[in-house]
């Protein structure tokens, strides 16, 4: 579990493909670099978000990280654009002592977007992002939260599939985001409680239709038999 709230940028060192026999799965070791301040206390198989995505750590040295990419996450991903030099968000797992200024990030990025603009505001900036899967779009509210490469930001627009976010100067210095193109990919991860919700009253609605004895089984049947005798008037 993360929070969105990026400690600091790492540069992408390498991406090296590897076959069956490396990983049990045709996958990619990226290596990053610049990642001193967050390794004091790195174990083998930490989780470390790198833009967002959960990884785990299968080696280390005093500044740079290697983490281990499956094929699920990098179709799910835009890690397949990675190159060296490359900056990317990092940031450790949550620990019992992290004050949540964030909201609660898994690091499962559900699709990418594209960055379509950057307009400055004053000393902020209101980016633009088109979704990949218009299906992630019911998620993704005016106010609500979302993870942009792991960067918790709140929505300020929402337009059928690009959704706006306005970042001031202080993000601006501390994440990779404005780094970034009109064009490029950026990962996103919905905020879970819109989705646990809808799972809830879904799994709710479909036991209550499964049930003839049911509440909404009965307005149901009372609004249908009303419609057909106002029919057959």
């Amino acid at each position: 579990m993360f929070t969105g709230l990026v400690e600091l940028i790492g540069t992408v060192v390498e991406y090296k493909e590897q076959d069956a026999t490396e990983m049990n799965a045709k996958g990619v070791v990226v290596t990053i670099k610049d990642a001193a301040p967050i390794l004091s206390d790195c174990h083998i198989g930490d989780s470390i978000a790198c833009n967002g995505i959960c990884l785990s750590v299968i080696q280390f040295d005093s500044d740079s990280i290697k983490v281990g990419v499956s094929p699920e996450t990098i179709k799910r991903t835009e890690i397949s654009f990675w190159k060296p030099g490359m900056k990317v968000n990092l940031e450790r797992a949550v620990s019992h002592d992290v004050r949540f200024g964030g909201h609660y990030v898994q690091g499962h990025v559900d699709t990418v977007a594209e960055l379509v603009s950057k307009t400055p505001e004053d000393d902020s900036i209101v980016f633009g992002f088109k979704l990949r899967d218009i299906e992630y779009a019911k998620y993704i509210v005016e106010k609500g939260y979302v993870a942009v490469d792991g960067t918790s930001l709140t929505v300020t627009k929402v337009e059928n599939d690009t959704f706006y976010i306005s970042m001031i100067a202080h993000t601006q210095n501390h994440v990779a985001i404005p780094l970034k193109s009109v064009g490029d990919l950026v990962n996103i991860e919905v905020d879970i409680t819109g989705k646990v919700i809808e799972k809830q009253v879904l799994q709710h609605l479909e036991t209550q239709l499964g049930n003839q004895g049911s509440a909404l089984h009965n307005v149901i049947a009372k609004i249908v038999d009303a419609k057909v005798k106002e029919y057959l008037k």
